[in-house]
């Protein structure tokens, strides 16, 4: 393994690879965009993700991450963790709405993974069910408790707060992580011409500057995250809450250490664009070697330029 991490030509190291094995999700979230649709068919297998991450750690990442939709609804989830968890990365974590998680939790953390975050925007029924269109706040609550009990710490919560919907309703969702030694992370809806009510931002938006002027007043210590916007973290009574801001800035731009993968296998440079994708997937089906592999991974990584720069 290099002793240096690997850097773009922004000279931003490349620490994380976020992978998205699938963008099948079980819940319906008013706010998911459901770009780049993929069928199961298009996935990539188990073995093709384990080639891209022991490539991967051939060129210094230390962290995976599989995301979604939700990475619960491929019943290999546990094979394909194993098969990371075999390669000993400093990290791997998963994100997921936990609906599936009281099931999977303890064989997860058995597979070699580290930590999860979840996605949960509400614990009011009603609102939770507006929120994701499905009915599952009580299986979402088992699985998180679940991931506490096996030890997938640190649990992670997020929580996109949005404007007449739940913004009243952080002060029991940060108890709710404090007595269950969770950390919330509170998420501000990204603004996008995406979504397909053009309306959709405007009428949901919660601008969190406010909330984060409260939170340190009444924070006893605040810490600042390296390579993570500049963003905080709070420690409030017993229990540690940080804020997650829009990603268009250029202290993001900046500061990004992370590459992507797209569930079809394509490298994807830059969160926020999708004309400079990297298709590796092809190379791998076609029996490239490592060395072959390296240079397609340097390839996107060359691609990556920060979005902002203003």
């Amino acid at each position: 393994m290099p002793d240096e991490f690997v850097k773009d030509t922004f000279e931003r190291p490349i620490i994380s690879l976020r992978i998205t094995i699938t963008n099948r999700c079980n819940e319906n979230c008013i706010y998911c965009h459901h770009d780049g649709m993929v069928s199961s068919k298009d996935e990539m297998s188990p073995d093709e993700i384990y080639r891209i991450c022991k490539i991967a750690k051939k060129l210094g990442v230390k962290k995976i991450r599989l995301s979604g939709g939700d990475p619960l609804v491929r019943k290999d989830i546990v094979e394909i963790v194993e098969k990371i968890g075999s390669l000993n990365f400093k990290d791997i974590s998963l994100t997921s709405n936990g609906v599936l998680l009281e099931k999977y939790a303890k064989d997860l953390k058995e597979a070699g993974l580290n930590r999860v975050n979840i996605s949960l925007d509400s614990l009011n029924r009603d609102t939770y069910k507006f929120v994701t269109n499905m009915d599952y706040l009580n299986e979402a609550k088992a699985g998180i408790l679940k991931s506490v009990e096996v030890g997938l710490y640190p649990v992670k919560i997020n929580m996109v707060v949005m404007k007449d919907i739940n913004e009243n309703e952080i002060k029991d969702m940060f108890e709710f992580c404090r007595d269950n030694n969770m950390v919330l992370q509170l998420i501000e809806l990204i603004e996008s011409e995406n979504c397909d009510d053009d309306k959709f931002s405007t009428e949901y938006h919660y601008k969190l500057d406010l909330i984060e002027e409260k939170l340190a007043d009444m924070a006893e210590e605040i810490i600042e995250r390296e390579f993570m916007q500049g963003r905080k973290k709070y420690y409030i009574n017993g229990g540690e809450i940080e804020v997650v801001k829009p990603m268009d800035n250029t202290k993001f731009c900046a500061n990004c250490t992370r590459l992507r993968v797209t569930p079809d296998g394509k490298i994807k440079p830059c969160l926020l664009r999708n004309d400079n994708l990297v298709d590796i997937i092809t190379y791998i089906r076609n029996n490239a070697s490592d060395d072959e592999l390296k240079d397609i991974f340097l390839k996107g990584i060359n691609k990556r330029e920060p979005f902002n720069t203003d």
